[in-house]
């Protein structure tokens, strides 16, 4: 019978590492191992990811035999017949009625195409190996209901703390899948030594970025990466780098531009950009050439403006006529982060009393969802499950910068119009769950009378 794991392999096994090595890698994400065998360096990172992907154990399709209970499996689970009938009534512009509680939903909202494709994949591994020790080497997606889900499934998850993961557990020929964040090299090349069979459900969008700073060093550059430096994304994104430097926003963009224009305190920039760049950075030296790329999960806008101002930047510092040399920028947004922000702004266009955004609490695409309606001064609020809304009229929520809020009486009297969205790791269940109680507040409230001497 053919074997279910879809590559064939063109590279003899690599050598396991040395101890130390090994031991290093085990105990953190990040750490630092030898170079030639962490892929460290240049375009041999490349080689080592593509060596580990060509991998006989390496699989990053799925599973035909099983993909069809999966998939049941995910509408059972996850798909609402509330948001369904929503989004059938055309005419309606996906607007939803419900005693005095009008919803109106975004145009685009919850599972992305690459969440879908990691926990589906996550789901069709346990199917086809039944019986084998599986692992996930973080969350699949940031969604405590499917996290649990796989739990349940006994997926075991590697422990973490500090930052650091054990990956000591972990033995050879259990199943390791790969989260739609993806890993870093130093844990694929790891895993890949040890001879785990392989499951990688990391998002194309973040293999696109990948395959960004590849070009970045080929043209001598140093990556700009817009994200925040403790998301596994970027965490995983910055292994495949030779020469980085994270920013989370565009005041410290503006930082940056300054001291290439205009040079600074070598000590405070380091100091001020401390965890995010590479080992060995010299913002003297490497500087000279970047290249703009991000977290797939940032803001729109300001990634564009960020590649704007460094653009504009080295076009004062080196003239039209070099600007090539010292900047390249390849589009590495993805579509559906673009899609949901987009969806956002279009609904705030409409008559609204209160925001609602669904998703998990440590979901970055989904902190900028709520981020868009508090920069406009509309009520909003982030709820990462229903058990946050009630009992009661009242709502336990966050706001973009992870500040959490207890508030009693969200939900006015009378007539409300709430604006309804949800982030790219959110299932379809969870934001309809959330909705029913909000329908049940509502209409419990309105039959309670108002105390004695309260005028309406």
């Amino acid at each position: 019978a053919a074997s279910p794991w879809c590559r064939t392999a063109r590279h003899p096994p690599a050598p396991a590492p040395p101890a130390a090595a090994r031991r290093a890698v085990v105990m953190g994400a990040a750490v630092e191992t030898d170079t030639e065998e962490a892929g460290g360096g240049g375009e041999s990172k490349r080689a080592m990811r593509r060596k580990i992907m060509s991998s006989e154990n390496f699989n990053r399709r799925g599973f035909k035999d099983t993909k069809e209970d999966a998939a049941g499996m995910m509408v059972d689970e996850f798909t609402s017949s509330l948001l369904v009938d929503i989004k059938k009534v055309r005419e309606a512009m996906n607007v939803y009625k419900r005693g005095d509680v009008t919803v109106r939903l975004a145009e685009a909202y919850g599972f992305c195409w690459g969440v879908e494709r990691a926990v589906a994949i996550a789901y069709e591994t346990r199917k086809q190996f039944p019986n084998e020790k599986i692992w996930i080497t973080n969350e699949i997606i940031h969604n405590p209901l499917v996290n649990q889900r796989l739990k349940e499934m006994n997926v075991y998850f590697v422990p973490e703390e500090n930052m650091k993961k054990d990956l000591s557990g972990i033995g050879k020929g259990d199943v390791v899948v790969l989260p739609a964040f993806g890993a870093t090299l130093q844990e694929m090349n790891y895993l890949d030594n040890l001879g785990c069979q392989i499951v990688d459900t990391t998002c194309p969008w973040v293999s696109k970025v990948w395959n960004a700073l590849d070009k970045h060093r080929r043209a001598d550059c140093t990556s700009i990466i817009h994200g925040k430096w403790k998301h596994e994304e970027t965490i995983a994104t910055v292994s495949m780098a030779e020469t980085y430097l994270i920013i989370l926003n565009l005041e410290q963009a503006e930082y940056v531009c300054n001291y290439i224009l205009n040079g600074g305190d070598k000590e405070e920039f380091l100091k001020k950009f401390e965890n995010c760049h590479s080992e060995g950075f010299d913002p003297e030296t490497d500087l000279v050439a970047v290249g703009v790329a991000n977290q797939t999960t940032m803001l729109k806008s300001e990634t564009e403006a960020m590649a704007k101002m460094f653009e504009k930047c080295m076009l004062r510092k080196y003239g039209p006529q070099d600007l090539n040399a010292h900047f390249v920028s390849f589009n590495t947004i993805c579509d559906a982060t673009q899609e949901r922000q987009d969806a956002m702004f279009d609904l705030l266009k409409e008559p609204l009393d209160l925001m609602i955004v669904v998703g998990g609490f440590n979901s970055s695409n989904t902190s900028h969802l709520q981020e868009i309606p508090e920069k406009v001064g509309m009520k909003s609020f982030w709820v990462d499950s229903p058990e946050c809304v009630g009992p009661g009229n009242k709502i336990i929520y966050r706001m973009s910068d992870g500040t959490e809020i207890v508030e009693e009486n969200f939900l006015p009297k009378g007539p409300v119009t709430i604006g309804v969205t949800s982030g790219a790791s959110t299932p379809d269940k969870v934001l309809e769950d959330v909705l029913e109680r909000i329908f049940l507040i509502h209409a419990i409230d309105a039959e309670v009378p108002e105390p004695a001497g309260v005028s309406k």
